[in-house]
């Protein structure tokens, strides 16, 4: 797979930033809500920036504080980033980070329209951000470093830009025992938050060869079935008809592939997907 997962996710999540999903849909609200969003945060936002695409709420959980700067790893719409920069305030910096041109674009129009003016959108790859070294205060991220390819290359530049005493506190997929070999080798499953998320104890050595100190790697219990409540398309499902969404798991798109959806939608069929993965909240600081 090596080599065809990077382009493979960028294709997937430029054609979800080009379906023009928000939570103006019931179900795409309901999947934000049953993982943690309120309604009045969903209100203060965007309803562009709201896709479906989270597995937590990491503002809720990164104790952000006036004047303080946050990156968002994988910004996507701009959902996190736009919570963020409201808990900073205007002597704050919320930045998103996301290596898809559409999303990019898409966040930059949401908090343009919206009248933003302490965020900031980068287009950028998380194992390589450009940003300066310890310079940012918290990092969040919501579903997606399971997505990934060099982990370890993107715990180093974590590290890197938080400043001493730096907070890591981020939602995301990771998993409770082995997927089936079918699974794990399906570059479609590692675009729907599947095959390229790995263990908690996985998790915990990374950030710890990385350098970070006090790690905490908590299983909400959350199920990974939501979607399906929400909207009819299961967190890792195909989906069917023009209202199935995508979530962090899904797949259903403007633009399908038909193959990818077919591969896809057979894997998740053959597995019970909350006795393999949990939705983790993890924590992390580097030290002074």
């Amino acid at each position: 797979m090596t080599g065809d997962i990077t382009t493979a996710v960028k294709n997937r999540y430029g054609a979800v930033a080009r379906q023009g999903l928000s939570s103006d849909n019931d179900g795409i609200r309901r999947i934000a809500e049953a993982f943690g969003y309120s309604e009045d945060q969903l209100a203060s936002i965007p309803a562009e920036a709201n896709m479906g695409l989270s597995c937590g709420n990491p503002v809720a959980i990164a104790s952000l504080r006036a004047g303080e700067t946050v990156v968002d790893l994988g910004s996507g719409g701009g959902l996190d980033v736009f919570l963020a920069a409201k808990a900073v305030g205007p002597e704050g910096r919320a930045i998103g980070i996301d290596m898809t041109e559409d999303m990019v674009a898409l966040a930059r129009r949401n908090a343009e329209a919206h009248g933003y003016t302490n965020v900031a959108f980068h287009l950028a790859r998380i194992e390589a951000m450009p940003l300066e070294d310890a310079s940012v205060d918290c990092v969040i991220s919501n579903c997606v470093l399971n997505l990934v390819e060099d982990k370890d290359a993107a715990f180093r530049d974590i590290f890197r830009i938080l400043r001493p005493g730096g907070r890591f506190a981020i939602s995301d997929i990771a998993l409770k025992r082995p997927v089936p070999d079918q699974v794990r080798k399906d570059v479609a499953a590692w675009t729907a938050c599947v095959s390229g998320a790995i263990s908690i104890e996985e998790n915990r050595e990374k950030l710890a060869t990385a350098g970070f100190n006090d790690i905490e790697i908590v299983d909400t219990n959350a199920d990974l079935n939501a979607y399906k409540e929400g909207a009819g398309a299961g967190c890792c499902s195909a989906g069917e008809g023009a209202q199935a969404v995508v979530g962090c798991c899904g797949t259903q798109s403007a633009e399908p592939t038909e193959a990818f959806h077919e591969s896809l939608s057979g894997l998740i069929e053959s597995i019970d997907l909350n006795h393999y993965a949990a939705s983790v909240k993890i924590f992390a600081l580097k030290p002074l």
